[in-house]
């Protein structure tokens, strides 16, 4: 992970990058469309990519990479994009907000989404990649993917390959919105998942708390903190790009935009609901291993209690006192008769038995076992 510090310093603008290292070449996806026609190709060259681009179609360039700065730079001096919106998207640690500049519109969000590969390695399959959607013009969107490994627009795309839906019929707008609204599904997704996974915990904190159940709510809380920072914007976001008065947004789409800001201010919702969910969740759990040490330390005590009395009476006719003087053959008033006694160990157990069960009953009364 790049740091900050390398930020430390530099002019605004300054194209550094910030995020996590890779090696990989950026990939770049052209898909033009119309009602009637659609293309989908790969590059590798931003140069060879703006040369296929055709006029007369709504035109989605996807770049997966934001590491390569000279591409940021040539794809910014393309489309006239401002230094301060490359200097967002190199940046990969940005909160989710929206932007309105003079011939653009900017929207970065976080992209949440279960990686199958991990997902057969590790329990922990969640990645989060930061998503940058810049509106151009009607024919033109633009966005920027952290990394290439994989995205939520996999349903969008078979949407346009097939022509179903709105999408093929209308303008770029639209399909900025199909992005925005494939992410806020993703949350779902995610959400429901970890739903299942609190509903499991939930049984176990009943049932059989263990020091792995504590750890597994931990890393819940961890993510629950992590999504509520990435989703928790989303909302002023999508109010602001539909309060937006810039002509990129049709009248048509801000319908739909009412729509993504009331899936936004749901998902919130449902976030708080899982939180304050975990958190008691976790008081349960500090719960439930407070009164199993307490039902130990109720079993340990009346155990105890059992054996004090029985401990007394046991030290006391052990000290084996001679009750008959050896040299005068008398016997002695102030040592222990009852060692000479001929049913003297039956009495003593029989004491002990009696006291046992007393002490028994009385406990099973008072409803301390």
């Amino acid at each position: 992970m790049q740091h900050l510090t390398l930020k430390s310093g530099t002019p605004p603008g300054t194209l550094v990058y910030l995020g996590r290292e890779t090696k990989n070449r950026v990939r770049i996806t052209l898909i033009e469309y119309n009602e009637h026609e659609f293309i989908e190709k790969e590059f590798f060259d931003i140069q060879e990519c703006f040369t296929e681009v055709r006029n007369g179609m709504v035109k989605w360039i996807n770049i997966d990479g934001v590491h390569d700065t000279e591409i940021l730079d040539q794809i910014g001096k393309m489309f006239n994009i401002h230094p301060l919106t490359l200097e967002d998207i190199a940046n990969t640690n940005q909160r989710s907000k929206f932007e309105d500049f003079e011939n653009y519109l900017v929207t970065i969000m976080k992209m949440i989404f279960e990686d199958s590969h991990l997902k057969k390695e590790s329990d922990d399959a969640l990645v989060s990649e930061q998503l940058t959607i810049i509106l151009m013009n009607d024919q033109t969107v633009i966005s920027f993917q952290e990394a290439d490994g994989g995205d939520v627009f996999d349903v969008i795309r078979e949407r346009l390959r097939l022509g179903k839906g709105r999408v093929r019929k209308c303008e770029a707008d639209y399909l900025a919105y199909a992005l925005i609204d494939a992410v806020i599904d993703s949350y779902f997704d995610v959400l429901e998942k970890i739903g299942d996974e609190v509903e499991v915990l939930e049984d176990v904190l009943i049932d059989n708390p263990s020091p792995q159940t504590l750890h597994h709510l931990h890393h819940i809380k961890r993510q629950m903190v992590y999504f509520r920072k990435a989703v928790w914007p989303m909302r002023e976001l999508i109010n602001n790009l539909e309060r937006s008065e810039s002509p990129l947004i049709h009248e048509n789409t801000s319908v739909y935009l009412r729509d993504a800001h009331d899936h936004a201010v749901r998902i919130i919702d449902t976030v708080e609901t899982y939180r304050d969910l975990l958190s008691g969740m976790m008081d349960l759990y500090m719960s439930s291993v407070s009164n199993r040490m307490n039902e130990v330390m109720k079993t340990l005590t009346i155990i105890t209690t059992i054996f004090v009395p029985l401990t007394f009476i046991a030290g006391v006719y052990g000290m084996n006192f001679q009750a008959i003087d050896p040299v005068t053959n008398k016997v002695e008033p102030m040592n222990m008769p009852e060692l000479y006694s001929p049913y003297g160990y039956v009495i003593v157990w029989g004491v002990m038995i009696a006291l046992s069960i007393s002490l028994l009953i009385y406990f099973r009364r008072k409803k301390w076992m």
